[in-house]
Formats: structure tokens, C-alpha cells, sequence
């Protein structure tokens, strides 16, 4: 094993993944988090397809330089989030109907855009990522979106958290409660753009929600939930790293989400809040108010 280790590390395209995956796990650990506690979930995989018409654009004009893309996903994330809020704001449409509509709309744009151009030749990077021929360019880019949302985070995570346990108390506390929506949902693109460079459209948010689910089983508290998230993205990374290096023909960014759901079904079966929980406590309907609960009690 030691043998291994050593020989995997004398490669340096090896040591730079490893490196990029572990501050991409701390990045995206706590979005992640915030993504399952918010029932975001689903949202997280839309968005990642909708900054694809962006992305693409960009590489169409650019190549696979990682301003361009960067320019080019965050501008459509960012129009994707906006134009989904102003709709649930001003037509009948809920939120999620509406990210659903328009993260469709991008992803058949994106792929017509990168059809139309003819240049088929890094549709698999495009889909899996490049996470062992990341570049200095791309790690920067891992390294300031890490250190963006770790900042972000100190002072979103109260507001973050009240307005995720009790969103009405928080909307009455604050005048401009949607900024935090907003800028969560910016913490979110950044973070899916820094993993298209190493997962790839199609593994970005398995990174983000699979260890959040599989910390969920085993906390209760989101502090807890914070460091376990952590603790599973970080060992998916470096596990599906292992495999891929001693499985030449196994792709990198497929490996490391295949081991977050490992991690997840070994979580859900012997967590203690999933199918391993012996007693459940008594949980009380959103649907009866407790006050009528109270006289019900008064009567017997």
C-alpha cells in the first residue's frame, strides 16, 4: 500500500488531482450541505446544466480557456437564477417549475451551440472532466472559488441557516431577505463551474450532494453535517483517485462519484437516521396546527 502511495505520487499530474479535489472538497462541502437542508437538490443538478449554453459559448469563442468559461457559465447561471426568480415573483409559476423550464431551454441551447460548431472532439472532457490534466490555470480557479465561498460563508452562515430552519421568521427580520437566496445561488454557480473543470457537467453537483446526503444520516446538527460532508466529499476524491490510477481504463470523475455513492448507500443502510434508526420519534404534522393539537390534549 505504501508502495502504491509513493509510486502514485511520484507523478505530478497524480499530485496536482489530489490537490485539486481536496480544496474542491472544502468548497463544495458546505454548499452541498445547504443544498440538501433546503431541498435543493434537484435545483443544484438544474443549474448545472444550465450554465451549459455559457460554458459552451465560451469554449465556441474562446477554446477551453478558463476565463472564457468562467465568463461564459457564470453570466448564464447567474441569468438562469434571476430570470427564475423573477418569474416565480410575477407569473403563476413557482420557483422550481420555473428553473425546471429554463435549465431545459439552456441545456437543448448548449448542445445545439456545441453541435452547430462541429467540434465533437472534447464532448467527453466536456461531460466527465479532466480532473488529471488539470492545469495551472484551472487550479487557480479551484483555489479562488475555494477561498471565495469559505469567506462568503462566514457571514452567510447565519443568515443561511435561520432563514433554512424558519424562512418566514427570517423574511420578517430582514429587509432584503432574497439577497441571501441570491447569493447562495452565486456561491452554487461558482462552485459548479470550478467542478466542470475536473467532474464535468455530468459529475459536477455528485460531488455536492452525495456526501451532504451521506452526512445526513448520521447528524442531525449542520455543524456536524458540515465536517462529515467534508470528511466523505475528500475520501471519495482520493479513493476514486486510487481507482483510477490502478484502473487506467476507469475515468477519474465517474470513479469519484461512484464512491460518494457508495458512501451514501453504506450511510442510508447503517446511519443511525436512515434504515438502521430503531426508534423515531413522534413527528407532528405541518398540516394540524399546534394549537389544536394542544386542545385535542386538554380534552382527553
Amino acid at each position: 500500500m505504501f508502495d502504491l502511495l509513493t509510486e502514485m505520487w511520484s507523478f505530478a499530474f497524480m499530485r496536482r488531482a489530489f490537490v485539486a479535489t481536496t480544496v474542491l472538497s472544502a468548497s463544495v462541502a458546505p454548499v452541498g450541505a445547504f443544498l440538501v437542508l433546503r431541498r435543493l437538490s434537484l435545483a443544484g443538478e438544474a443549474m448545472a446544466h444550465a450554465i451549459t449554453p455559457g460554458i459552451v459559448i465560451g469554449f465556441v469563442t474562446a477554446g477551453l480557456s478558463v476565463m472564457s468559461l468562467l465568463i461564459g457559465g457564470l453570466v448564464a447561471g447567474i441569468g438562469v437564477a434571476i430570470l427564475t426568480a423573477f418569474l416565480a415573483q410575477r407569473t403563476i409559476l413557482r420557483s422550481d417549475a420555473s428553473l425546471a423550464s429554463l435549465y431545459l431551454i439552456a441545456l437543448a441551447v448548449g448542445i445545439f451551440i456545441l453541435s452547430a460548431a462541429g467540434s465533437a472532439v472534447p464532448l467527453k472532457s466536456f461531460l466527465f472532466g479532466s480532473i488529471l490534466g488539470i492545469d495551472d490555470a484551472s487550479m487557480l480557479l479551484v483555489g479562488g472559488v475555494a477561498t471565495v465561498t469559505l469567506v462568503a460563508f462566514a457571514f452567510l452562515l447565519r443568515p443561511l441557516i435561520v432563514s433554512t430552519c424558519d424562512p418566514v421568521f427570517f423574511e420578517t427580520q430582514t429587509r432584503r431577505p432574497w439577497l441571501v437566496d441570491q447569493g447562495f445561488m452565486l456561491l452554487l454557480v461558482l462552485n459548479l463551474l470550478a467542478a466542470f473543470k475536473t467532474l464535468g457537467t455530468l459529475m459536477a453537483v455528485g460531488l455536492m450532494i452525495l456526501p451532504a446526503t451521506a452526512a445526513r444520516y448520521w447528524a442531525s446538527t449542520i455543524t456536524v453535517q458540515l465536517v462529515l460532508g467534508f470528511i466523505f466529499a475528500l475520501s471519495s476524491c482520493w479513493i476514486g483517485l486510487t481507482l483510477s490510477y490502478l484502473f487506467p481504463n476507469t475515468p477519474s470523475g465517474p470513479a469519484i462519484v461512484l464512491v460518494a455513492g457508495v458512501f451514501f448507500m453504506i450511510s442510508a443502510i447503517f446511519g443511525p437516521l436512515g434504515f438502521g434508526r430503531r426508534q423515531r420519534k413522534p413527528t407532528v404534522s405541518n398540516d394540524i396546527p399546534v394549537a389544536q393539537i394542544h386542545q385535542e390534549e386538554r380534552a382527553k
